[in-house]
């Protein structure tokens, strides 16, 4: 490792000299590994003929298995520009876009509000390779079109994919002037399929929000509720019960199943939850929805808040 040239790259501020030359270069042998892996499994993907998206599922660079489906989804969908934007991407490693980004060579813009992991993001072994803009920013429904503006993308996006573990449904809910072709949303599968949202605070963080961190979000059913009167239609969801996949209606074909929220919904396994001193609970079930007993929601069906 020694003889490895140290990188320099260039992010906001000033050049920022990458001491870990040598990480990145086994981390971008591992990613060659990873992408050889993810061509194979598209190829026997494409031998499947079902219309549930989870049956499409593999990991590359996602959370879950959501490299699996958006691959499914641009094989069903025409894509006329190979754009996305991503936001709440933490530093990028671990995204729904990525592996598109680097399999089929789209052009990304991504937000962040650590200033940390966008730091990291742009120090990346992949950033210089492809055409990827990181932004660090705290989005709110206030500023969201304005950060947006900054993609450079026109209104006929490929892909917009949304994951603020916050105030999600109202940031959605403000933007204008693209029409993705293709739409991810995050939920709160706890918030089970009411058309329900925690109320809009721009300031909200999770972690401070409730001790329990399950505290966050929006419902499947709130989200398909703006999905669908933006012209949009439920298509699946991961099998970890946390994206919701839409496709704009005038794209979709036979090749795609349109859902309702009850057939899209199932209840979450993952357990995630935290006590008052911020220990893992491993808490399942119902027992977490006892620790967000009584606290507020919005619906936004009815323009009325209710509680869980």
């Amino acid at each position: 490792m020694a003889n490895i040239p140290a990188l320099v790259l260039k992010n906001a501020r000033n050049r920022v000299p990458v001491v870990n030359a040598g990480l990145n270069f086994v981390e971008a042998r591992f990613d060659q590994l990873k992408m050889n892996q993810g061509r194979i499994l598209i190829r026997l993907n494409r031998q499947l003929t079902s219309r549930k998206l989870q049956d499409y599922e593999f990991k590359v660079f996602s959370q879950w298995g959501e490299d699996g489906i958006i691959q499914k989804l641009i094989d069903s969908v025409e894509i006329r520009e190979k754009t996305f934007i991503e936001f709440g991407v933490e530093h990028f490693s671990e995204s729904n876009c990525r592996f598109l980004m680097m399999h089929d060579n789209w052009s990304g813009f991504v937000m962040d509000g650590s200033e940390l992991n966008i730091e990291a993001c742009k120090r990346s072994h992949y950033y210089f390779k492809y055409e990827l803009e990181a932004r660090q920013a705290f989005i709110t429904r206030d500023n969201i079109n304005e950060l947006l503006s900054h993609s450079g993308f026109g209104p006929d996006l490929g892909i917009l994919s949304i994951d603020l573990d916050g105030v999600d449904y109202w940031v959605a809910q403000a933007i204008t002037g693209f029409t993705p072709r293709i739409l991810i949303h995050e939920y709160n599968a706890l918030l089970g399929t009411r058309k329900i949202t925690v109320p809009y605070d721009p300031a909200f963080e999770r972690q401070k929000k409730h001790y329990s961190c399950l505290y966050w979000g929006a419902s499947l059913g709130a989200v398909t509720h703006l999905a669908n009167q933006r012209g949009y239609t439920l298509v699946g969801t991961n099998s970890a019960c946390c994206n919701a996949f839409f496709v704009r209606n005038d794209l979709m074909t036979d090749k795609l199943e349109a859902l309702t929220v009850e057939q899209a919904y199932s209840p979450s396994k993952y357990r995630e939850a935290k006590d008052e001193q911020g220990r893992l609970t491993f808490a399942s079930g119902d027992a977490r929805l006892r620790a967000l007993a009584g606290l507020p929601v919005f619906n936004v069906e009815t323009g009325l808040e209710e509680t869980l």
